[in-house]
């Protein structure tokens, strides 16, 4: 059988259906995981991983004998990709099968932001309700111009949720699609134009800080950012500042700089609502997402081709 590393834990289903054709090894409780890839690298054939914690080029350095990568998970920025090309190594992701559970996620941040879900709910569970009367009034989701930063698999979904709210979808990403919506090839000018700017970019030093200060004020006192991409993607600090002096109206974050952790200051604001990654987090999405996380790596013990390679690895 062939030896498999899972770096970052794996569901029981995952585990049991990888037991029927490799041996698995676990670096996430290994008291010394460089000093197991030293001794221990050079069996391993697969990695199983997440985009968390995706895989240190050191340790692949250390696995000569590695044939593929799988991701569980449609983000790779933790994983040198260009590294596992110069190496033949295919890398694999898991796209499509959690692009309507992100867009869902991303339409419950816009309209807990519009319709003022927090406050309303701590408005009754207070007994505010009964002794201070109504709560103020929100603002319709309706009619809003949307700006999709990124307007791929997921960003498409997105936009085909908002349909029904009668949005403007407008986006901004490294080149024109053939859609029907309005392309920005600047940014600045996009939020300035947006009522919701929605992240959904891949992350990665292309995109770090890429909603910065100058993004922020564009969108506005009155504007909402919503992020279901990467925290490296919005610059954290400059997003407290903008939030905390009323130079952006809202916020609807998924993710953040350095998850787990979230900044005192963030999380004291009463204009942002903070979910903790959980954007494809339900059971049958995430059972989707293992289920093709194992695939690929069947199918390459197979045949050594997989399913949903990442676009850099198309070609191996």
């Amino acid at each position: 059988m062939a030896d498999l590393l899972l770096i970052g834990d794996a569901t029981d289903e995952m585990k049991a259906r990888f037991r029927e054709k490799f041996t698995i090894h676990t670096l996430y409780d290994a008291a010394d995981p460089a000093a197991w890839m030293t001794e221990h690298g050079t069996k391993i054939s697969y990695v199983a991983t997440n985009g968390h914690d995706g895989v240190k080029p050191a340790y692949v350095e250390a696995m000569p004998n590695l044939k593929a990568i799988s991701c569980y998970g449609v983000g790779y920025d933790s994983i040198d990709t260009a590294q596992a090309v110069s190496l033949g190594i295919p890398v694999t992701h898991t796209p499509n099968v959690l692009n309507a559970e992100v867009a869902s996620t991303a339409l419950l941040l816009i309209l807990a932001c519009y319709r003022n879900l927090l406050a309303d709910e701590a408005h009754v569970r207070s007994g505010d309700w009964e002794s201070k009367g109504n709560a103020p009034l929100s603002r319709s989701a309706d009619n809003q111009t949307v700006g999709i930063l990124g307007l791929g698999r997921i960003g498409q979904a997105i936009a085909d949720k908002l349909a029904p709210f009668n949005s403007k979808i407008v986006y901004h990403s490294r080149n024109k699609k053939p859609v029907d919506y309005t392309y920005y090839d600047n940014l600045n000018e996009m939020a300035q134009a947006c009522d919701v700017l929605v992240c959904i970019t891949p992350g990665g030093a292309g995109t770090h800080n890429l909603v910065n200060e100058e993004v922020l004020n564009a969108l506005g006192s009155k504007g909402t950012l919503i992020n279901v991409s990467r925290g490296s993607v919005v610059d954290e600090q400059a997003l407290i500042a903008a939030l905390a002096e009323g130079r952006l109206g809202w916020a609807g974050l998924d993710v953040f700089a350095t998850e787990p952790k979230v900044p005192a200051a963030l999380r004291a604001l009463s204009n942002v609502v903070l979910l903790p990654h959980v954007g494809s987090a339900t059971e049958e999405t995430r059972a989707a997402m293992g289920n093709l996380t194992v695939d690929n790596l069947l199918q390459h013990l197979k045949d050594g081709t997989v399913i949903s390679p990442v676009p850099e690895c198309a070609h191996l």
